[in-house]
């Protein structure tokens, strides 16, 4: 019957999009008129019988799809979708030609003959589809990985091949490239350093008593070397806090690190390549071959008693971590034949007659250092100081600095331990632990099984897709040309230095002092701000990228990459957004309002969710000016707290808006639910205080409690109490009058979110002396510090009236890590996920090491710890190690819900479209964190940790029933 009813399919041609389905046959035979019913009667059947478009060709060749040459544009999707050209096979079927017998019997086959059929075909078509799909995904992958491998291996390789191919065309044109003013700079050192450092190489090797260097610096080319010194040194330069100089021992750890680094990326790779060729059976021989003559060797070196030479074999089987000693004093030598090789011509006209001005670029010298900044305590401390020329255009052409390790072009490596995951190549680690050894011990002595939820949570983070957002890019491209000083970023322009006066210089030196700072400061965020972009720029063109994730000691998740990140600033989280889209839908339509009116900011956050979607549609008209045209009309997105952020909402929300079907529109922004002073939300789930809680939103409301305006007013009326006071009697009062009008919400905000960390009385003046500062009202330097000084005792007070069971929490944790420190013994705990923590909290060790610049001296961990700090910092270490926990839960969770999601603290992201359900599992998921018993554990984990000491019992706790928080709309919003 199916043969019968195939033999009928040449004469059936249905198009894709309808139309004639019949060729009208040249002759007919008698039979005709029977077989065409016979054709139209089935070929109805069959349409009926089927939901998918059929095209038949009558050519007689097997089904064949259009092979695809890998791609990474962004178009690769959309070419995948109309590429394929579907050929069903017709050997084997008979064609009815003229002339033949026409006395058949054609009998009628049932429907169900022809949809089985065709099902099967379909399944048939469908699977060779899926395979090649796979297969063009694959070879994509592989592509991808290639580059990615490229890119971790071989960033400085081919930088030194560069400057090799620069000098070759100087020589053979006697003309200097026309470069960007650091390259120019580096074009003009690299030879005369990789001279230099070829130099030193050979007579390391000759000399007999050797630098305890001599094995180090040996394992990379001299060119390499002297790429990766110039550009660590100018790195360095570009962030110092000090003008134009970076302390000795800083740089040298850091390029003598950078050093190591590289030498164990290429160590990997070797290995990597070893494997693959004991992969091939050939090799594999030859490699057993060489592992012989390597073990007679070494037997034979043991027994002449070459241990050196030994260990230099072995060293190379197995790389092992040179130390911060080793580090030190490779990155010494290094900076010595820098100082030695680069010179800078100042470009001053000069008469023929006198000799040219040539001066070291750098050079060594002592300088008194503050350990931090307005320290009034310093000490000499040896820097590397440079030539103003060298310092300036850095910031103009920043962009040009190399950054070696960009985002990921491929997902991370899955993590299994402590350094293994992350980058393909280069050195990860699960855990940054500033090289506290009690911290990585107990990381790596932890079972795989016991941080498997950290690893998958980790994963989860690594696996978000992210891509740069080109209209918004652009939109900073151009503010950035016409000088920048607009949406947050910094101005290009110095400040002027003032003009020497004739008479006194006491208000003209601290004026000047003040500008140099400034300036300082502002070329510090110009160099961020062009390395941000550089990054931006490189990405902007690919599909997308990942950022492999790791935890800080308390367990907070962070991206590994250092410049362009979503935890940075307005202007790199305006630029990101997910690779992946999802059509918004009605509830991603509501959220994506709301995230607008968030970003704008300026109270309207802190409205009910219908007076923010009112605020958005009363400026619906400024919406779509600032998506239009964002740099030369209204610019009303400007105005917003997080600008760029609110642009990319402005354009997303418009495209939407202006759409025939705006919940259709795909959206790839990343929607923000974030916690409401979260430290504090932590502290009232522990404690269960009622009032506390509903002072943090973990109860519902009409609209949001807003704690930092509770204490602002709290603050306020303390102040006009003072100010009525004598201020004879009381000092206060005229302080108080003075700061009566500059009390709001933002002088208090930091303090007041800081406080559940610990914040000190000291950190708490600073940060109100800073908002003071910026409001400008107070221009007496000694009035200001006294302002600050009342009004942060003001607010500390107001804190500990409303938030008193939270006071008793910390005050309790601090007493525990007393009694712990006292025993000399650092605070151990294991968060609810499973993951160790050891506070790193010791008194270092002074450790001189002698270098060819100086004798440094080297902090390292003692034996003693430091009890202060212990107990200071146990409080707020203790919640971070609990809102990294949520934040992994919910992570896990959107996973397993098939959600998009990306992390920061305490600022959940996923598309619009999946706001609500995302909601819905944070809340579940603090719940399920807070309906353990979280204080009664950790007590019961130190009581086993540490048997011989006696705590305080527990503080008591309140009644709150935390499932309030399941209805509560604004916990985060």
């Amino acid at each position: 019957m199916t043969a019968a009813a195939a033999s009928f399919f040449p004469a059936l041609q249905a198009p894709i999009h309808g139309g004639n389905a019949w060729r009208k046959p040249a002759t007919r035979c008698k039979c005709d008129r029977k077989t065409y019913s016979t054709f139209n009667s089935l070929s109805n059947s069959l349409r009926s019988s089927v939901s998918f478009p059929i095209n038949f060709d009558s050519s007689a060749q097997p089904l064949r799809l259009q092979p695809l040459p890998d791609s990474v544009q962004e178009n690769f999707t959309e070419t995948l979708d109309g590429s394929m050209n579907l050929q069903v096979p017709m050997s084997g079927i008979h064609h009815v030609t003229h002339g033949e017998p026409c006395q058949r019997i054609f009998i009628r086959d049932p429907p169900w003959i022809g949809s089985l059929f065709l099902k099967g075909l379909y399944k048939s078509v469908e699977k060779e589809v899926k395979l090649e799909f796979k297969e063009i995904g694959k070879r994509k992958y592989n592509l991808l990985r290639r580059r990615q491998i490229k890119a971790e291996t071989e960033a400085w390789e081919k930088m030194a091949e560069e400057y090799k191919e620069l000098e070759r065309e100087m020589c053979e044109k006697k003309l200097a490239p026309n470069l960007p003013y650091v390259k120019t700079l580096f074009l003009g050192w690299f030879e005369p350093l990789k001279q230099a450092i070829e130099k030193e190489q050979k007579k390391q090797q000759t000399k007999k008593q050797k630098a305890a260097f001599a094995p180090h610096i040996e394992l990379l080319s001299a060119d390499k070397m002297a790429v990766i010194v110039m550009y660590k040194m100018m790195g360095l330069l570009m962030v110092a806090q000090q003008d134009g100089c970076v302390q000795v021992v800083q740089a040298a750890v850091q390029i003598g690190g950078a050093i190591e680094q590289e030498v164990r990326i290429q160590s990997l790779l070797e290995k990597a390549r070893s494997n693959q060729r004991t992969k091939v059976p050939g090799d594999a021989q030859c490699l057993s071959k060489e592992k012989e003559v390597l073990r007679k060797r070494v037997n034979g070196l043991i027994r002449r008693r070459r241990l050196k030479e030994v260990q230099k074999l072995l060293k190379k089987e197995e790389f092992k971590a040179w130390g911060r000693d080793t580090q030190a004093k490779l990155g010494s030598c290094l900076i010595q034949l820098l100082i030695e090789s680069a010179f800078v011509q100042p470009p001053v006209s000069q008469s023929p007659d006198s000799p040219p001005d040539i001066r070291p670029a750098f050079w060594h010298s002592f300088k008194p250092v503050a350990k931090t900044p307005g320290q009034k305590l310093v000490k000499k401390y040896g820097v590397i100081e440079c030539d103003p020329i060298v310092l300036a255009g850095l910031d103009r052409t920043a962009k040009q600095m190399l950054i070696p390790y960009i985002p990921m072009l491929v997902p991370p490596k899955k993590w299994k331990g402590y350094d293994k995951g992350g980058h393909l190549f280069l050195p990860s680690y699960v855990m940054r632990t500033h090289g506290s050894s009690r911290q990585q011990e107990a990381m790596k002595n932890i079972s795989g099984k016991q941080m498997q939820k950290v690893f998958e949570a980790l994963d989860m983070l690594g696996s978000t897709k992210w891509r740069v957002n080109r209209r918004v890019l652009s939109v900073v491209e151009s503010i950035w040309a016409q000088g920048g000083n607009a949406a947050g970023l910094v101005d290009r322009k110095d400040v002027p230095i003032p003009e020497k006066p004739l008479g006194d210089l006491t208000k003209w030196k601290q004026s000047m002092w003040k500008a140099k700072k400034i300036n300082q400061e502002l070329h510090s965020q110009r160099c961020d701000v062009e390395l941000k972009l550089s990054v931006a720029r490189k990405m902007k063109d690919e599909e997308g990228f990942y950022y492999p994730h790791n935890l800080d000691f308390r367990g907070r998740a962070y991206p590994m990459h250092p410049h362009l990140n979503h935890l940075s600033s307005d202007l790199c989280r305006g630029v990101l957004e997910f690779a992946e889209g999802r059509p918004l839908g009605k509830s991603g339509l509501y959220w994506l309002k709301i995230h607008l009116a968030n970003l704008y900011a300026g109270g309207v956050e802190k409205l009910s969710y219908d007076r923010r979607l009112a605020f958005v549609d009363d400026h619906l008209d400024s919406i779509f000016d600032s998506a239009s045209n964002p740099v030369h009309g209204d610019r009303w997105w400007l105005a917003a707290e997080d600008p760029f952020q609110c642009l990319a909402a402005c354009i997303n929300l418009s495209e939407a808006l202006r759409s025939s079907s705006p919940h259709t529109v795909i959206s790839h922004l990343p929607i923000h639910q974030d916690g409401s002073c979260n430290g504090l939300q932590h502290y009232a789930a522990l404690g269960r205080d009622t009032f506390e809680a509903a002072a943090v939103n973990l109860v519902a409301g009409d609209k949001p409690a807003d704690v930092y305006s509770e204490i602002a007013a709290r603050v306020h009326n303390i102040m006009i109490r003072d100010g009525n006071q004598d201020p004879t009697t009381n000092p206060n009062a005229l302080l108080a009058k003075i700061l009566i009008d500059q009390v709001d919400r933002k002088l208090v905000k930091q303090t007041v979110m800081t406080s559940v960390y610990g914040v000190t009385f000291v950190g708490a003046r600073e940060q109100i002396k800073k908002r003071l500062g910026e409001k400008g009202l107070i221009s007496d330097d000694r009035l200001l510090f006294q302002a600050a000084c009342y009004a942060a005792k003001v607010t500390l007070a107001a804190l500990g009236e409303i938030f008193g069971a939270a006071r008793g929490i910390m005050s309790w944790l601090g007493d525990c890590a007393k009694v712990i420190a006292a025993d000399n013994q650092p605070v151990r705990w294991t968060t609810p996920l499973g993951l160790p923590v050891v506070q790193p909290y010791y008194r270092s060790e002074r450790h001189l090491v002698r270098t060819s610049l100086q004798v440094l001296a080297l902090q390292r961990e003692g034996n003693s710890v430091d009890v202060r700090k212990q107990r200071t910092a146990f409080p707020p270490n203790f919640v971070h190690s609990l809102d990294g926990s949520h934040m992994m839960l919910t992570a896990l969770a959107c996973r397993d819900a098939g959600l998009r999601f990306a992390g920061v603290h305490d600022s959940f992201w996923t598309h619009a479209c999946d706001v609500d359900q995302m909601n819905l599992i944070l809340r579940e998921k603090f719940v399920e964190l807070y309906s353990m018993p979280v204080l009664d554990t950790l007590l019961e984990g130190f009581e086993t940790t540490y048997p011989g000491l006696t705590f305080p019992p527990l503080p008591e706790r309140g009644d709150f029933d935390l499932r309030g928080v399941l209805k509560s709309p604004y916990f985060f919003n």
